[in-house]
Protein backbone atom coordinates (compact mmCIF):
# COMPACT_ATOMS: atom_id res chain seq x y z
CA UNK A 1 0.00 0.00 0.00
CA UNK A 2 2.61 2.13 -0.39
CA UNK A 3 2.25 5.40 -1.94
CA UNK A 4 -1.37 5.54 -1.54
CA UNK A 5 -1.94 7.22 1.57
CA UNK A 6 -0.53 10.72 2.05
CA UNK A 7 1.14 11.40 5.41
CA UNK A 8 1.39 14.79 4.57
CA UNK A 9 -1.74 15.47 4.30
CA UNK A 10 -3.05 13.34 7.13
CA UNK A 11 -0.70 15.48 9.15
CA UNK A 12 -2.59 18.71 8.02
CA UNK A 13 -5.97 17.39 8.85
CA UNK A 14 -4.61 16.46 12.40
CA UNK A 15 -3.13 19.86 12.69
CA UNK A 16 -6.23 21.74 11.66
CA UNK A 17 -8.84 19.42 13.69
CA UNK A 18 -6.34 20.38 16.78
CA UNK A 19 -7.08 24.23 16.30
CA UNK A 20 -8.90 26.83 18.84
CA UNK A 21 -11.89 28.10 16.85
CA UNK A 22 -10.39 31.51 17.32
CA UNK A 23 -7.23 30.18 15.28
CA UNK A 24 -9.09 28.43 12.89
CA UNK A 25 -11.43 31.57 11.96
CA UNK A 26 -8.25 33.81 11.72
CA UNK A 27 -6.49 31.28 9.26
CA UNK A 28 -9.59 30.80 7.24
CA UNK A 29 -9.61 34.81 7.03
CA UNK A 30 -6.28 34.89 5.66
CA UNK A 31 -6.41 31.94 3.42
CA UNK A 32 -9.49 33.85 1.72
CA UNK A 33 -8.64 37.12 1.54
CA UNK A 34 -5.23 35.78 -0.09
CA UNK A 35 -6.86 33.95 -2.59
CA UNK A 36 -9.80 36.54 -3.35
CA UNK A 37 -6.49 38.72 -4.08
CA UNK A 38 -4.82 35.99 -6.42
CA UNK A 39 -1.93 35.89 -3.25
CA UNK A 40 -2.23 32.60 -1.97
CA UNK A 41 0.24 30.56 -0.79
CA UNK A 42 0.14 27.42 -2.79
CA UNK A 43 -1.92 24.68 -1.52
CA UNK A 44 -4.58 27.68 0.13
CA UNK A 45 -7.52 25.39 -1.92
CA UNK A 46 -7.00 22.66 -0.21
CA UNK A 47 -6.29 24.20 3.14
CA UNK A 48 -9.05 25.98 2.75
CA UNK A 49 -11.46 22.66 1.87
CA UNK A 50 -10.09 20.92 4.46
CA UNK A 51 -10.76 23.70 6.84
CA UNK A 52 -14.20 23.88 5.58
CA UNK A 53 -15.12 19.94 6.22
CA UNK A 54 -13.18 19.78 9.51
CA UNK A 55 -15.69 22.41 11.04
CA UNK A 56 -18.79 20.24 9.23
CA UNK A 57 -17.19 17.19 10.96
CA UNK A 58 -16.89 18.70 14.19
CA UNK A 59 -20.63 19.62 13.63
CA UNK A 60 -21.93 16.55 12.22
CA UNK A 61 -19.98 13.89 14.46
CA UNK A 62 -18.35 12.31 11.39
CA UNK A 63 -17.32 8.44 11.99
CA UNK A 64 -13.67 7.68 13.07
CA UNK A 65 -12.58 4.25 11.66
CA UNK A 66 -10.71 1.98 13.33
CA UNK A 67 -7.08 0.86 12.08
CA UNK A 68 -8.21 -1.91 10.17
CA UNK A 69 -10.87 -0.19 8.57
CA UNK A 70 -8.56 2.94 8.10
CA UNK A 71 -5.96 0.67 5.90
CA UNK A 72 -8.73 -0.88 3.90
CA UNK A 73 -9.56 2.23 2.53
CA UNK A 74 -6.44 4.31 2.27
CA UNK A 75 -6.24 3.50 -1.67
CA UNK A 76 -10.02 5.49 -2.11
CA UNK A 77 -8.76 8.09 -0.39
CA UNK A 78 -8.08 10.48 -3.07
CA UNK A 79 -11.39 9.59 -4.58
CA UNK A 80 -13.90 10.76 -1.78
CA UNK A 81 -16.08 13.52 -1.98
CA UNK A 82 -17.93 15.53 0.40
CA UNK A 83 -21.37 15.32 -0.46
CA UNK A 84 -24.88 13.35 -0.51
CA UNK A 85 -24.24 9.80 -1.67
CA UNK A 86 -27.26 10.18 -3.86
CA UNK A 87 -25.00 12.69 -5.98
CA UNK A 88 -23.32 11.60 -8.91
CA UNK A 89 -19.64 11.67 -9.55
CA UNK A 90 -17.95 9.43 -11.60
CA UNK A 91 -14.76 7.62 -9.99
CA UNK A 92 -15.61 9.11 -6.65
CA UNK A 93 -17.62 7.86 -3.85
CA UNK A 94 -19.23 9.83 -0.85
CA UNK A 95 -17.43 9.62 2.49
CA UNK A 96 -20.54 9.23 4.00
CA UNK A 97 -20.67 6.12 1.93
CA UNK A 98 -17.53 4.38 3.83
CA UNK A 99 -19.57 3.13 6.90
CA UNK A 100 -22.36 1.45 4.71
CA UNK A 101 -19.73 -0.23 2.51
CA UNK A 102 -17.71 -1.56 5.66
CA UNK A 103 -20.90 -3.05 7.23
CA UNK A 104 -21.52 -4.77 3.99
CA UNK A 105 -18.50 -6.21 3.42
CA UNK A 106 -18.14 -7.25 7.24
CA UNK A 107 -21.77 -8.43 7.41
CA UNK A 108 -23.04 -9.30 4.23
CA UNK A 109 -20.16 -10.07 1.66
CA UNK A 110 -17.68 -12.06 3.55
CA UNK A 111 -17.93 -11.73 7.25
CA UNK A 112 -16.09 -14.30 8.52
CA UNK A 113 -13.26 -13.39 6.68
CA UNK A 114 -13.58 -9.32 7.67
CA UNK A 115 -13.33 -10.91 10.96
CA UNK A 116 -10.36 -12.76 10.85
CA UNK A 117 -8.78 -9.49 8.90
CA UNK A 118 -9.22 -7.46 11.82
CA UNK A 119 -7.88 -9.78 14.24
CA UNK A 120 -4.78 -9.57 12.10
CA UNK A 121 -4.51 -6.33 11.53
CA UNK A 122 -4.34 -5.54 15.59
CA UNK A 123 -1.89 -8.59 15.83
CA UNK A 124 -0.19 -6.52 13.62
CA UNK A 125 0.00 -3.24 14.69
CA UNK A 126 -0.06 -4.09 18.76
CA UNK A 127 3.32 -5.99 17.32
CA UNK A 128 4.74 -2.97 15.48
CA UNK A 129 4.91 -4.82 12.25
CA UNK A 130 3.28 -2.45 10.12
CA UNK A 131 4.89 -4.19 6.46
CA UNK A 132 3.14 -6.82 7.59
CA UNK A 133 -0.18 -4.77 8.46
CA UNK A 134 -0.42 -3.33 5.02
CA UNK A 135 0.40 -6.32 3.58
CA UNK A 136 -2.46 -8.22 5.07
CA UNK A 137 -4.61 -5.18 4.03
CA UNK A 138 -3.81 -5.51 0.24
CA UNK A 139 -4.29 -9.35 0.34
CA UNK A 140 -7.79 -8.63 1.95
CA UNK A 141 -8.66 -6.18 -0.16
CA UNK A 142 -7.82 -8.55 -3.34
CA UNK A 143 -10.25 -10.75 -1.94
CA UNK A 144 -13.10 -8.17 -1.66
CA UNK A 145 -12.64 -7.34 -5.32
CA UNK A 146 -12.72 -11.09 -6.46
CA UNK A 147 -15.95 -11.18 -3.63
CA UNK A 148 -17.82 -8.05 -5.45
CA UNK A 149 -16.57 -9.67 -9.26
CA UNK A 150 -17.73 -12.61 -8.25
CA UNK A 151 -21.66 -10.94 -7.52
CA UNK A 152 -21.98 -8.02 -9.60
CA UNK A 153 -21.26 -11.37 -13.27
CA UNK A 154 -24.68 -12.82 -11.90
CA UNK A 155 -26.31 -9.64 -10.66
CA UNK A 156 -29.82 -8.44 -11.53
CA UNK A 157 -31.79 -5.84 -10.68
CA UNK A 158 -33.04 -7.55 -7.49
CA UNK A 159 -29.39 -7.08 -6.69
CA UNK A 160 -28.94 -2.95 -7.07
CA UNK A 161 -32.61 -2.43 -4.84
CA UNK A 162 -31.24 -4.85 -1.89
CA UNK A 163 -27.82 -2.92 -1.81
CA UNK A 164 -29.68 0.44 -2.01
CA UNK A 165 -31.58 -1.01 1.02
CA UNK A 166 -28.72 -2.07 3.06
CA UNK A 167 -26.98 1.20 2.14
CA UNK A 168 -29.71 3.44 2.44
CA UNK A 169 -29.08 5.21 -0.81
CA UNK A 170 -30.02 5.18 -4.57
CA UNK A 171 -26.65 4.61 -5.54
CA UNK A 172 -25.64 1.85 -3.42
CA UNK A 173 -24.91 -0.76 -6.33
CA UNK A 174 -22.39 2.74 -8.50
CA UNK A 175 -20.33 3.03 -4.62
CA UNK A 176 -19.57 -1.00 -4.91
CA UNK A 177 -18.85 -0.62 -8.39
CA UNK A 178 -16.50 2.20 -7.64
CA UNK A 179 -14.90 0.93 -4.92
CA UNK A 180 -13.85 -2.86 -6.64
CA UNK A 181 -12.33 -0.47 -9.94
CA UNK A 182 -10.46 1.69 -7.13
CA UNK A 183 -9.13 -1.20 -5.31
CA UNK A 184 -8.51 -3.14 -8.70
CA UNK A 185 -6.65 -0.26 -10.24
CA UNK A 186 -4.73 0.17 -6.98
CA UNK A 187 -1.28 -0.70 -7.52
CA UNK A 188 -1.26 1.45 -11.19
CA UNK A 189 -3.03 4.42 -9.28
CA UNK A 190 0.09 4.17 -6.30
CA UNK A 191 2.66 4.68 -9.21
CA UNK A 192 0.96 7.29 -10.88
CA UNK A 193 0.62 9.42 -8.04
CA UNK A 194 4.45 9.25 -7.09
CA UNK A 195 5.01 10.93 -10.76
CA UNK A 196 2.53 13.60 -10.64
CA UNK A 197 3.05 16.75 -8.48
CA UNK A 198 2.32 16.85 -5.38
CA UNK A 199 0.49 20.27 -6.31
CA UNK A 200 -0.87 21.66 -9.66
CA UNK A 201 -1.33 25.22 -9.45
CA UNK A 202 -1.46 25.46 -13.61
CA UNK A 203 -2.83 22.23 -15.64
CA UNK A 204 -0.60 24.18 -18.86
CA UNK A 205 2.09 24.02 -20.71
CA UNK A 206 4.83 20.94 -19.86
CA UNK A 207 2.97 20.01 -16.98
CA UNK A 208 -0.06 19.55 -19.33
CA UNK A 209 2.16 17.60 -21.80
CA UNK A 210 3.78 15.81 -19.34
CA UNK A 211 0.33 14.44 -16.90
CA UNK A 212 -1.19 13.54 -20.52
CA UNK A 213 1.19 11.62 -21.33
CA UNK A 214 1.30 9.58 -18.19
CA UNK A 215 -2.59 8.88 -18.19
CA UNK A 216 -1.94 8.45 -22.36
CA UNK A 217 0.52 5.15 -20.93
CA UNK A 218 -0.48 1.38 -21.81
CA UNK A 219 -0.93 0.78 -18.16
CA UNK A 220 -3.56 3.63 -18.02
CA UNK A 221 -5.34 2.93 -21.15
CA UNK A 222 -7.47 0.33 -19.40
CA UNK A 223 -11.25 1.25 -18.90
CA UNK A 224 -10.96 1.53 -14.60
CA UNK A 225 -7.65 3.05 -14.68
CA UNK A 226 -8.08 5.36 -17.29
CA UNK A 227 -11.26 7.03 -15.12
CA UNK A 228 -9.24 7.20 -11.65
CA UNK A 229 -6.58 8.51 -13.18
CA UNK A 230 -8.81 11.52 -14.33
CA UNK A 231 -10.08 11.68 -10.82
CA UNK A 232 -6.89 11.04 -9.37
CA UNK A 233 -5.07 14.33 -11.51
CA UNK A 234 -8.53 16.61 -10.33
CA UNK A 235 -7.15 15.99 -6.56
CA UNK A 236 -4.26 17.57 -7.12
CA UNK A 237 -5.27 20.51 -8.94
CA UNK A 238 -5.80 24.13 -7.48
CA UNK A 239 -8.68 24.48 -10.22
CA UNK A 240 -10.31 21.26 -10.75
CA UNK A 241 -12.41 22.77 -13.67
CA UNK A 242 -8.51 23.05 -15.54
CA UNK A 243 -8.68 18.85 -15.73
CA UNK A 244 -11.33 19.74 -19.10
CA UNK A 245 -7.52 21.12 -20.53
CA UNK A 246 -6.85 17.21 -20.90
CA UNK A 247 -9.54 16.76 -22.91
CA UNK A 248 -8.70 20.03 -25.31
CA UNK A 249 -5.44 18.72 -25.97
CA UNK A 250 -6.02 15.27 -26.57
CA UNK A 251 -8.82 17.24 -29.27
CA UNK A 252 -6.65 19.36 -31.02
CA UNK A 253 -8.72 22.06 -30.28
CA UNK A 254 -12.14 23.53 -28.27
CA UNK A 255 -14.62 22.29 -30.61
CA UNK A 256 -16.99 20.50 -28.33
CA UNK A 257 -18.02 17.72 -31.20
CA UNK A 258 -14.28 17.04 -31.26
CA UNK A 259 -13.98 16.54 -27.72
CA UNK A 260 -16.95 14.25 -27.22
CA UNK A 261 -15.27 11.75 -29.96
CA UNK A 262 -12.20 11.90 -27.30
CA UNK A 263 -11.95 9.31 -24.23
CA UNK A 264 -11.33 12.48 -22.40
CA UNK A 265 -14.68 13.77 -22.99
CA UNK A 266 -15.68 12.46 -19.20
CA UNK A 267 -13.60 15.26 -18.04
CA UNK A 268 -16.15 17.65 -19.08
CA UNK A 269 -18.92 15.46 -17.07
CA UNK A 270 -16.65 15.13 -14.04
CA UNK A 271 -16.41 18.95 -13.93
CA UNK A 272 -19.63 19.61 -14.56
CA UNK A 273 -20.17 17.55 -11.50
CA UNK A 274 -17.87 18.85 -9.55
CA UNK A 275 -19.48 22.22 -10.00
CA UNK A 276 -23.07 21.05 -9.26
CA UNK A 277 -21.09 20.14 -5.63
CA UNK A 278 -19.56 23.27 -5.26
CA UNK A 279 -23.19 24.97 -5.64
CA UNK A 280 -24.50 22.97 -3.37
CA UNK A 281 -21.66 23.25 -0.71
CA UNK A 282 -22.08 27.48 -1.31
CA UNK A 283 -26.00 26.99 -0.20
CA UNK A 284 -25.42 24.96 2.25
CA UNK A 285 -22.67 26.84 4.02
CA UNK A 286 -25.14 30.49 3.25
CA UNK A 287 -28.00 28.95 4.68
CA UNK A 288 -26.46 27.47 8.05
CA UNK A 289 -24.62 31.83 8.73
CA UNK A 290 -21.60 29.93 9.06
CA UNK A 291 -19.76 31.85 6.74
CA UNK A 292 -16.87 29.21 6.10
CA UNK A 293 -15.13 30.86 3.29
CA UNK A 294 -18.20 31.41 1.01
CA UNK A 295 -16.13 33.89 -0.40
CA UNK A 296 -13.66 31.64 -1.89
CA UNK A 297 -15.74 29.18 -2.49
CA UNK A 298 -17.93 31.45 -5.02
CA UNK A 299 -14.86 32.49 -6.44
CA UNK A 300 -14.13 28.88 -7.12
CA UNK A 301 -17.36 28.48 -8.74
CA UNK A 302 -17.19 31.48 -10.97
CA UNK A 303 -14.02 30.63 -12.14
CA UNK A 304 -14.96 27.07 -13.03
CA UNK A 305 -17.84 28.48 -14.94
CA UNK A 306 -15.78 31.34 -17.19
CA UNK A 307 -13.19 28.50 -17.61
CA UNK A 308 -15.59 26.12 -19.28
CA UNK A 309 -17.51 28.86 -21.54
CA UNK A 310 -14.43 30.39 -22.22
CA UNK A 311 -11.93 27.35 -23.17
CA UNK A 312 -14.37 25.25 -24.50
CA UNK A 313 -16.70 26.23 -27.54
CA UNK A 314 -20.36 24.91 -26.11
CA UNK A 315 -23.44 25.00 -28.48
CA UNK A 316 -26.62 26.26 -26.02
CA UNK A 317 -28.36 23.40 -27.68
CA UNK A 318 -26.05 20.60 -26.60
CA UNK A 319 -25.85 18.76 -23.46
CA UNK A 320 -23.31 20.35 -22.12
CA UNK A 321 -24.30 23.77 -22.98
CA UNK A 322 -27.55 22.79 -21.72
CA UNK A 323 -26.30 21.53 -18.30
CA UNK A 324 -24.20 24.70 -17.94
CA UNK A 325 -26.81 27.02 -18.66
CA UNK A 326 -28.43 25.06 -15.56
CA UNK A 327 -25.95 25.67 -13.40
CA UNK A 328 -25.64 29.04 -14.25
CA UNK A 329 -28.90 29.63 -13.28
CA UNK A 330 -29.09 27.87 -9.91
CA UNK A 331 -25.90 29.18 -8.85
CA UNK A 332 -27.74 32.73 -9.34
CA UNK A 333 -30.74 31.27 -7.79
CA UNK A 334 -29.03 30.95 -4.89
CA UNK A 335 -26.91 34.04 -4.47
CA UNK A 336 -29.51 36.30 -5.40
CA UNK A 337 -31.39 35.00 -2.70
CA UNK A 338 -29.08 35.51 -0.55
CA UNK A 339 -28.52 39.19 -1.68
CA UNK A 340 -31.61 39.94 -1.53
CA UNK A 341 -31.69 38.78 2.38
CA UNK A 342 -28.98 41.41 3.44
CA UNK A 343 -30.72 44.98 3.13
CA UNK A 344 -33.67 43.40 5.68
CA UNK A 345 -30.80 42.16 8.21
CA UNK A 346 -28.53 45.12 8.11
CA UNK A 347 -32.23 47.28 8.73
CA UNK A 348 -33.37 45.13 11.80
CA UNK A 349 -30.11 45.30 13.61
CA UNK A 350 -29.31 49.03 13.12
CA UNK A 351 -32.86 50.80 12.55
CA UNK A 352 -33.23 53.19 15.49
CA UNK A 353 -35.67 51.57 18.02
CA UNK A 354 -37.87 53.96 20.40
CA UNK A 355 -36.63 53.61 24.07
CA UNK A 356 -39.54 51.59 25.56
CA UNK A 357 -37.84 48.95 23.26
CA UNK A 358 -34.89 48.68 25.01
CA UNK A 359 -34.40 46.35 27.81
CA UNK A 360 -31.61 47.54 30.42
CA UNK A 361 -28.02 47.34 29.31
CA UNK A 362 -29.18 45.11 26.75
CA UNK A 363 -27.12 44.74 23.57
CA UNK A 364 -26.95 43.67 19.97
CA UNK A 365 -26.74 39.87 19.37
CA UNK A 366 -22.60 39.28 18.50
CA UNK A 367 -23.41 36.10 16.27
CA UNK A 368 -26.32 38.03 14.23
CA UNK A 369 -23.88 40.96 13.97
CA UNK A 370 -21.18 38.96 13.14
CA UNK A 371 -23.04 36.92 10.52
CA UNK A 372 -24.54 40.11 8.73
CA UNK A 373 -21.00 41.31 8.18
CA UNK A 374 -19.77 37.97 6.80
CA UNK A 375 -23.02 37.85 4.25
CA UNK A 376 -22.20 42.00 3.67
CA UNK A 377 -18.50 40.81 3.15
CA UNK A 378 -20.04 38.41 0.82
CA UNK A 379 -22.14 40.92 -1.46
CA UNK A 380 -19.46 42.96 -1.82
CA UNK A 381 -17.31 40.10 -3.56
CA UNK A 382 -20.20 38.91 -5.78
CA UNK A 383 -19.93 42.08 -7.53
CA UNK A 384 -16.40 41.14 -8.65
CA UNK A 385 -17.87 37.92 -10.47
CA UNK A 386 -21.89 39.76 -10.85
CA UNK A 387 -21.49 39.17 -14.72
CA UNK A 388 -20.47 35.63 -15.39
CA UNK A 389 -22.86 34.43 -12.31
CA UNK A 390 -25.69 36.65 -13.96
CA UNK A 391 -26.40 38.68 -10.93
CA UNK A 392 -25.72 42.03 -12.20
CA UNK A 393 -28.86 43.90 -11.53
CA UNK A 394 -29.41 42.53 -8.02
CA UNK A 395 -25.73 42.61 -6.41
CA UNK A 396 -26.48 46.36 -8.02
CA UNK A 397 -29.32 47.54 -6.45
CA UNK A 398 -29.08 45.75 -3.44
CA UNK A 399 -25.76 47.57 -2.78
CA UNK A 400 -26.62 51.11 -3.65
CA UNK A 401 -30.11 50.36 -1.15
CA UNK A 402 -27.71 49.24 1.67
CA UNK A 403 -24.99 52.34 1.23
CA UNK A 404 -27.99 54.25 1.26
CA UNK A 405 -29.25 53.13 4.23
CA UNK A 406 -25.82 53.11 6.45
CA UNK A 407 -24.94 56.73 4.84
CA UNK A 408 -28.08 58.20 6.87
CA UNK A 409 -28.76 55.63 9.27
CA UNK A 410 -25.20 55.76 10.85
CA UNK A 411 -26.06 59.43 11.26
CA UNK A 412 -28.97 58.99 13.48
CA UNK A 413 -27.52 56.38 15.54
CA UNK A 414 -24.73 58.66 16.69
CA UNK A 415 -27.36 61.13 17.45
CA UNK A 416 -29.19 58.57 19.28
CA UNK A 417 -25.78 57.28 21.00
CA UNK A 418 -25.54 60.86 22.50
CA UNK A 419 -28.98 61.40 24.03
CA UNK A 420 -29.26 57.95 25.12
CA UNK A 421 -29.46 57.10 28.99
CA UNK A 422 -27.23 54.80 31.18
CA UNK A 423 -30.09 52.00 30.64
CA UNK A 424 -30.15 52.02 26.81
CA UNK A 425 -26.62 53.76 25.99
CA UNK A 426 -25.04 49.93 25.87
CA UNK A 427 -27.31 48.71 23.66
CA UNK A 428 -26.92 51.90 21.29
CA UNK A 429 -23.27 51.94 21.46
CA UNK A 430 -23.51 48.24 20.17
CA UNK A 431 -25.46 49.77 17.25
CA UNK A 432 -23.05 52.11 16.43
CA UNK A 433 -20.23 49.31 16.79
CA UNK A 434 -22.08 46.98 14.50
CA UNK A 435 -22.52 49.92 11.75
CA UNK A 436 -19.00 50.89 11.88
CA UNK A 437 -18.04 46.89 11.11
CA UNK A 438 -20.61 47.14 8.42
CA UNK A 439 -19.60 50.34 6.82
CA UNK A 440 -16.03 49.01 6.81
CA UNK A 441 -17.56 46.12 4.31
CA UNK A 442 -19.57 48.60 2.11
CA UNK A 443 -17.33 52.04 2.52
CA UNK A 444 -13.57 50.85 3.13
CA UNK A 445 -11.81 50.55 6.33
CA UNK A 446 -10.69 55.07 5.98
CA UNK A 447 -14.61 55.25 6.49
CA UNK A 448 -15.25 53.02 9.26
CA UNK A 449 -12.32 54.62 11.13
CA UNK A 450 -13.68 57.97 11.08
CA UNK A 451 -17.28 56.59 12.04
CA UNK A 452 -15.84 54.66 14.98
CA UNK A 453 -13.76 58.45 16.03
CA UNK A 454 -17.37 59.91 15.60
CA UNK A 455 -18.75 57.29 17.73
CA UNK A 456 -16.22 57.59 20.60
CA UNK A 457 -17.29 61.08 20.89
CA UNK A 458 -20.84 60.67 20.80
CA UNK A 459 -20.18 58.13 23.70
CA UNK A 460 -18.08 60.36 25.65
CA UNK A 461 -20.88 63.10 25.21
CA UNK A 462 -22.95 60.75 26.40
CA UNK A 463 -21.04 59.79 29.38
CA UNK A 464 -21.03 63.85 29.92
CA UNK A 465 -24.72 64.21 30.17
CA UNK A 466 -25.48 61.35 32.44
CA UNK A 467 -23.15 62.51 34.86
CA UNK A 468 -24.70 66.48 34.74
CA UNK A 469 -28.12 64.97 34.81
CA UNK A 470 -26.95 63.00 38.10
Amino acid sequence: MAGQGDPAVEKLRAYLGALKPGARALLIAELERGLLHGSGPAGAEMVLAELRRSLRDGRSKSVRFDDPVRLFFQPVEPFLVDDRPDHKHRGRIARSTLEPLWIWISNALMPDEAKAYAEQIELALTAGDTDKAEHQSRAFQDRVVARITQMLDGADEKVGGRLSVQFGTSRALEDVQALRGILSARDGLAMLATQLPGHINSLSGPVLESVKAQIDSPMAAKSDLFLYSLVLVMSKLAAPWQLIRLAIKAAGGDDAKRIADTPYAVTVQIVLEEIDRRIRELAADLSSGRGIAVAALLKEVHDALRGLRSEINLPPESAWGKHLAAVRGEVSKIISAEIELMPGRVRRLIRLRPSKEIGPGSRLDADEVTETEALIGFVAVCRNYASELAVNEVTQRTFNELQQFLDTGTRTLLDALRSASPNERPFRQSQVDAAVRFCAKVFGQEYASLLAKAAEVASHDSGRKAAVRA
